[in-house]
C-alpha cells in the first residue's frame, strides 16, 4: 500500500509501548508507514517490530543499529532511508505516546502549506498544553525556549519540539554532515536549519502527556548540550551554511 507520509520512531526499550503506538498510527485515516529505528533494545522491541511486520505488510519498516547511539542520528538514518524512497512527508514521534498520533493529520496539513518545510507540534503556543509534568520541569523546558529565541532569533515558541513534519524538499536541500547534536539541541538545530535555507516553519497547538509507560530518556547531559550547542549553532551560522552541494 503506497503513502507519501512516513513516521520515524527511534526506540530503545520500548517494549511496553511499541505494539500499541504502532496500531495507532495506522488506525489514523490518513495513510501512514512507519519506519523504527531501534538501537539495539535488549528488552526485545524489534523483536516485537519484526512480529508485526508479518500483520502489516510494505506498511511497517525497521531499521536496527547496534547501541545506543543518540537521538539525532537515529533520525538521521531514517530521513536518508525515506529519501531514497518516494515518501514527501517525514514524521519524528516518540514511542512513549506523549505525541499523540491523532495530531500527524494536521501536522502533515501543515506542512502542506507552501513552502513550509516543517510543521511543529507545539507546546506553547495558544492552545498548546502540558499534561503531568512537574512544575521544575515545565520551568527548565519554558526557560530553554526563550533562551533558545533570544540566541536564535528564530521565531518558533517551541524550539525543542520533537513532534514534528518535514517536506521532503527540505531533507534533500540539507546537508545532514552541518547537523551535529544528538539529544534537545539536534531538534533545535533541525529547525533552524530549514529557517536558515528560506523554508516556512509552522506551527499548530498540541497536548504533550509525560509517557506513563517505560522509562524517560532524558538526562542533564541533554539539557547542557541543548545550552551549549544553542551558542555553537548560532555562531556556525555566521561562518556556513546548511545548504546541500
Amino acid at each position: 500500500m503506497y503513502s507519501e507520509n512516513l513516521v520515524i520512531i527511534p526506540t530503545y526499550n520500548e517494549i511496553e509501548n511499541i505494539e500499541n503506538i504502532i496500531r495507532a498510527v495506522f488506525g489514523q485515516a490518513m495513510s501512514f508507514h512507519v519506519l523504527i529505528v531501534d538501537d539495539g533494545s535488549p528488552d526485545g522491541t524489534s523483536d516485537k517490530v519484526k512480529e508485526l511486520q508479518a500483520e502489516f505488510i510494505s506498511r511497517l519498516h525497521l531499521l536496527q543499529r547496534s547501541g545506543k547511539q543518540g537521538l539525532g542520528t537515529a533520525y538521521i538514518a531514517g530521513f536518508k532511508w525515506a529519501l531514497e524512497r518516494e515518501y514527501q512527508y517525514i514524521f519524528e514521534m516518540d514511542a512513549d505516546f506523549s505525541h499523540n498520533p491523532n495530531d500527524l493529520p494536521r501536522l502533515r496539513e501543515a506542512c502542506g502549506a507552501e513552502k513550509v518545510g516543517v510543521s511543529i507540534g507545539s507546546r506553547y503556543i495558544r492552545g498548546g498544553k502540558l499534561i503531568d509534568w512537574p512544575w521544575n520541569r515545565i520551568l527548565m523546558s519554558r526557560g530553554a525556549s526563550i533562551y533558545v529565541r533570544i540566541i536564535t532569533w528564530m521565531p518558533v515558541s517551541d524550539p525543542t519540539a520533537g513532534f514534528v513534519c518535514y517536506s521532503r524538499s527540505f531533507l534533500e536541500s540539507l546537508n545532514f554532515d552541518r547537523i551535529k547534536f544528538v539529544g534537545y539541541a539536534f531538534q533545535i538545530e533541525m529547525k533552524f536549519a530549514a529557517w536558515q535555507l528560506g523554508f516556512k516553519l509552522k506551527e499548530i497547538p498540541i497536548t504533550f502527556v509525560d509517557r506513563k509507560e517505560g522509562a524517560s530518556k532524558m538526562s542533564t547531559a541533554i539539557f547542557s548540550e541543548a545550552f551549549w550547542g544553542v551558542l555553537k549553532i548560532r555562531w556556525r551560522a555566521f561562518c556556513s551554511t546548511y545548504q546541500k552541494k
